[in-house]
């Protein structure tokens, strides 16, 4: 399939009333470049080898399959979120690393050892209307369609060129909606220490799924922000590789959190370069969400380490009426030193908290989530 070649999508309302239609063109998960006309060397090289294997691996009889992602939506649409993957004749669709397969201890390098499909034919059924879909280059789909649906919780089913059925959970926020929980992952609710390459590979790559160490106390902070406003919409918003979400999503299960879209990005080369940006992965999607739940006020929940005081304060100072209050755990010494080579949060952390401070938005740090939960205690934060 031409990356040259523009599809038509549904765009959500943009807070006049009016649907705007979405910038034709393929766009990754978690990317805000449109395909150019002629993509990046590092691009160009990944799909010629992706072909390659592909068209290997058809012959072979592997076939078209479904891993599915949770999904969000509004007011007459809902954004899918989805992965084309080969799989050879003798797996079913059980046993595929998918957000709703069966929780088993997988090895995350597992995960990695996929085939994408790109260019591939996705029919998805949402509520009685059926949309006629095709993966981008990296195998994904990420298209906001027309929906019927009403508020809450339902099921797109999605069926792939091959007759491979999955099922995609999406949560369709009411216009009544007034909150809702914006979560790292890394370091937020899951200690994976990823300022130090070699044990975040490991863990990533290695260890089982099963393994993961929780943040004490971070599941039920969710819980009590979620008590007095069950239907607030959950968003897992991480730099990780989509490769790893369905270990991730049976993580987050496993421990109590609550269910809720995942916002994750690609490792591999992009349209503009060799690598992505993770920074401006969150700050686009964050910037996305406001735009298109523009009723809603996010509490955003991250840790110093790294960019989420930046990026949680640049959404403060541009939208001071959508951010409800900003969560940060606070890093161990050590971790702050292998982050960026001292024991404290990094002067940038400092002035983005104060900045934050400046523009109203209350700014609550702890060690875990039980701290956390004292915070809000004390400063009255709730969902409501």
């Amino acid at each position: 399939m031409s990356l040259r070649h523009p599809r038509r999508t549904v765009a959500p309302d943009d807070g006049a009333g009016v649907l705007r239609a979405a910038r034709p063109g393929v766009v990754r998960p978690g990317s805000t470049h449109p395909a150019a006309a002629r993509p990046h060397v590092a691009a160009r090289l990944e799909d010629a080898f992706d072909r390659v294997v592909a068209a290997r691996l058809r012959a072979r009889g592997w076939t078209v399959r479904i891993e599915p992602y949770t999904g969000y939506g509004g007011d007459g649409w809902v954004r899918v979120l989805a992965r084309t993957l080969l799989a050879a004749p003798g797996v079913g669709d059980d046993d595929l690393p998918g957000t709703d397969a069966p929780a088993r201890a997988v090895r995350g390098w597992r995960s990695f050892a996929t085939a994408q499909v790109a260019g591939a034919p996705v029919t998805v059924q949402v509520g009685d209307r059926t949309h006629a879909l095709v993966t981008d280059r990296g195998g994904y789909v990420d298209q906001v369609v027309a929906s019927d649906l009403e508020p809450g919780w339902h099921e797109v089913v999605l069926t792939s060129v091959d007759g491979s059925r999955a099922s995609a959970a999406v949560q369709v926020v009411g216009p009544e909606t007034r909150h809702g929980i914006v979560s790292d992952i890394d370091d937020t609710v899951v200690v994976t220490r990823l300022p130090r390459p070699l044990v975040a590979a490991w863990n990533v790559l290695v260890r089982h799924g099963a393994a993961r160490e929780p943040v004490p106390g971070m599941a039920e902070l969710y819980r009590e922000l979620l008590a007095d406003a069950p239907d607030s919409p959950v968003v897992y918003l991480s730099t990780g590789a989509w490769n790893a979400a369905p270990a991730m999503s049976r993580f987050l299960r496993r421990g109590g959190y609550p269910r809720g879209a995942m916002l994750m990005t690609d490792w591999g080369p992009t349209n503009t370069g060799w690598f992505r940006s993770g920074a401006r992965h969150k700050a686009a999607q964050l910037r996305r969400l406001v735009h298109e739940l523009p009723h809603v006020r996010w509490v955003l929940v991250g840790d110093d380490g790294q960019h989420d005081p930046e990026i949680y304060a640049g959404a403060a100072q541009r939208y001071p009426d959508r951010v409800h209050a900003i969560l940060l755990r606070q890093l161990t010494f050590s971790e702050h030193v292998l982050a960026h080579g001292v024991g404290v949060p990094a002067p940038a952390t400092a002035r983005a908290e104060r900045d934050a401070l400046r523009d109203g938005v209350s700014v609550l740090q702890g060690a875990d989530g039980r701290s956390l939960l004292r915070a809000i205690r004390a400063r009255g934060i709730r969902l409501d």
